[in-house]
């Protein structure tokens, strides 16, 4: 399924399927690739979701329809690129305690104990969907369903830097203080944001995460 949406005056959503799976990540990843290598005139952002992407454009330069023909050329070669080997990103986790206030909340909604719901976390790989939110935070697909969680009902206004959470289906790291609904079962001392770096975020949409129990 592929469906084009005018989003904006200079903005065009292109849905590469209904569903959230690996398969569609690829071609989202794929896509992404393409427009990278070569670079459609008067495209300014590309923005990469779970199974879709907003491309901005200079109203200016470009209109719709004519983003959209180039588009659907785009999309007919996506069988022909071959992704390279994913990188393999370790994040190392001091879990419960102060650093995960809601890991026994989390335990006690699945009915297990804190160190199966630890070992469910970091047993699995996760991967990197897309980046957003604020500088350096990744949704990670590849939750656990045994660990699928709700919500907070009410977001708290401060989550510290660093924090591991989950929320629904998905788990991720902040990257910032922020405001979030995500329940905090744990923290990494990894730098995920890095202004002076030449990448800046330490991971990038594709990659691969592993999150490594704190001795």
């Amino acid at each position: 399924m592929i469906l084009f949406q005018y989003a904006s005056d200079q903005s065009l959503m292109v849905y590469l399927s209904d569903s959230i799976d690996l398969a569609t990540h690829h071609r989202v990843l794929k896509l992404l690739r393409l427009l990278e290598a070569g670079p459609i005139p008067g495209v300014r952002n590309l923005h990469p979701a779970y199974n879709s992407m907003l491309i901005v454009f200079d109203p200016v330069a470009q209109e719709h329809a004519e983003v959209e023909r180039i588009l659907a050329q785009y999309l007919d070669r996506l069988d022909t690129i071959a992704l390279p080997q994913p990188r393999v990103i370790e994040i190392p986790v001091s879990y419960g305690g102060e650093n995960g206030p809601d890991l026994n909340d989390v335990a006690e909604y699945h009915k297990m104990t804190p160190e199966r719901v630890i070992e469910l976390h970091s047993s699995a790989q996760y991967i990197v969907y897309f980046m957003g939110f604020v500088p350096g935070y990744a949704y990670l697909g590849g939750l656990p369903p045994e660990l699928t969680t709700p919500r907070l009902k009410a977001p708290r206004k401060k989550v510290p830097k660093g924090s591991v959470a989950i929320g629904g289906s998905h788990t991720g790291v902040y990257s910032f203080e922020t405001p979030g609904g995500w329940r905090l079962i744990g923290k990494t001392s990894l730098e995920l944001f890095d202004p002076c770096s030449a990448e800046l975020s330490r991971l990038a949409i594709g990659d691969l995460v592993r999150f490594v129990p704190a001795t």
